[in-house]
């Protein structure tokens, strides 16, 4: 484990506040209700084939929409992330070889701490879930 996985995994309070509520999701249909951080970093170290996507969702009553970072290990060993802001306008897609980048982008995303995005180069793919004219 590298250092900076293990200073991202240090401490296993959950993340959030009791406002929101984080649900961890694998392809293989394990959820984890207000996971920490171990066990985020335990789901993306445990993606391979036949369990290679994962999706964390806030779920909050008071805010509408969809609000989600999934991460998708490709058969190139690279990672595809994407994350949904509420509404699919507000959809963006990434892919990096990193791991720990990974990590820290879905901590981030989770804590909701500034800056999670920096580091990737974004592309919004919100036209790819727009409904087809005839």
């Amino acid at each position: 484990m590298t250092t900076l996985v293990r200073a991202l995994l240090g401490g296993v309070r959950p993340l959030l506040d009791d406002l929101a509520m984080l649900i961890a999701t694998n392809e293989r249909g394990h959820v984890v209700k207000r996971p920490s951080k171990p066990a985020i970093g335990t789901m993306l170290a445990n993606l391979r084939r036949g369990n290679a996507h994962m999706v964390l969702e806030r779920v909050d009553e008071e805010q509408p929409g969809s609000w989600y970072i999934q991460v998708l290990l490709r058969d190139n060993n690279t990672f595809q992330l994407e994350y949904r802001d509420g509404v699919a306008e507000l959809h963006y897609q990434t892919q990096t070889i990193s791991q720990d980048k990974v990590l820290g982008a879905l901590l981030g995303w989770a804590g909701a701490k500034p800056g999670w995005r920096d580091g990737f180069m974004w592309n919004n793919i919100a036209a790819e879930f727009s409904p087809q004219c005839p």
